[in-house]
């Protein structure tokens, strides 16, 4: 009986102290391992760029375009108003001839690189005495002479009490030769005189008596093309008389050059394009002009068409520009007679109107 309360005792004793084992089985268990917000979001992106990285694409340099340059780059009215003129002096180089009225001399000049011959007619007394440049027509080189068939014209300025300066346009002996495409380079020639002359006028030298500021410009024939250029392209000029002048529609004088030339000379100019024709040609910039004109024509002319003169007239009229437009009946292209007396009693009257 006591070996049995025995045993029941030994068992109630390992009931109650089986309990006491568990805590090193089932104590609170550990937190599971959580990264903080920071990991996680640095952890999570970086597995997945790896993942999807993506190659760095190549450089790859972009061609440089040059700009196709202008092949009238320094033709056109836009480019002879921008440009710059002058530089030099004129110098007189030798005296022609004495008169009771004026005394004539041999000049030479730069323009561009060249030099330019001419004569220049300076009136006797104290002035000071407006100026005209006096631009000759076409005429063969070989056979051209310094005082030319229009001296009778400058001549007729001066004893007017105009300084009559007349400049042997490039590629006329003895001046140098050079480019003339448009024939833009006797424009030029004459833009870099008219400089010279404002530049000089009034100072101690050849045109101490001179008035640069009333400065006129007197044209014949391919003079008169070159004339209408300059008023185009100048807004400083006063006055311009135009005889038996080219077009200023550079098609119309081209056409006239080739057929005058047997188809020698002409093409380039006439090879042209229409939009780069309206950038070179004064005809479609007359707007532009601020000289007072005054145009004369024959119209038995059979070198430089009347119509032409005419269309000119109209042009300027219908722009509200200052101009007077005469005919001559029966008259050459170079007048004579009574008939150039008349013209020179007009342009006479016509520069005192506007330059005195």
């Amino acid at each position: 009986m006591r070996w049995w309360l025995t045993l029941i005792l030994l068992g109630l004793m390992a009931g109650c102290t089986a309990p006491q084992l568990e805590p090193a089985f089932t104590s609170t268990p550990l937190p599971t391992a959580t990264l903080p917000p920071t990991a996680t979001a640095t952890l999570t992106p970086t597995s997945t760029a790896t993942a999807t990285s993506t190659p760095t694409p190549t450089a790859t340099a972009t061609p440089t375009t040059t700009p196709t340059p202008d092949p009238y780059a320094g033709l056109t009215i836009a480019d002879l108003a921008a440009r710059s003129y002058g530089g030099g002096a004129i110098t007189v180089e030798e005296t022609l001839a004495v008169t009771s009225a004026f005394t004539r001399s041999l000049i030479t000049y730069p323009s561009d690189g060249l030099t330019i011959y001419g004569f220049i007619n300076v009136p006797r007394g104290a002035g000071p005495f407006p100026v005209v440049l006096v631009l000759h027509g076409y005429i063969a080189p070989e056979v051209y002479t310094t005082v030319a068939y229009t001296t009778r014209y400058a001549d007729a300025l001066a004893r007017a009490g105009y300084i009559a300066i007349h400049p042997n346009l490039r590629n006329f002996p003895p001046s140098d030769t050079g480019p003339d495409p448009f024939r833009v380079g006797i424009a030029v020639d004459t833009l870099n005189l008219l400089a010279l002359v404002r530049e000089t006028a009034g100072q101690p030298g050849l045109l101490a008596r001179a008035d640069g500021t009333r400065v006129g410009i007197w044209g014949h024939s391919m003079g008169g093309g070159a004339a209408i250029r300059v008023i185009t392209v100048d807004p400083g000029i006063r006055a311009a008389v135009l005889y038996g002048s080219m077009s200023a529609d550079e098609k119309l004088n081209y056409e006239r050059v080739r057929y005058w030339s047997g188809g020698t000379r002409g093409e380039e100019e006439l090879a042209v394009s229409e939009a780069d024709l309206e950038r070179i040609a004064p005809l479609f910039h007359l707007e532009r002009i601020q000289a007072a004109v005054s145009i004369h024509h024959s119209d038995a002319d059979t070198t430089v068409p009347l119509e032409w003169s005419l269309d000119l007239c109209a042009r300027l009229q219908a722009l509200g520009k200052t101009v007077e437009c005469f005919t001559y009946s029966g008259l050459p292209h170079t007048f004579r007679g009574e008939g150039d007396a008349l013209f020179m009693e007009r342009y006479l009257a016509f520069f005192d109107r506007y330059l005195k």
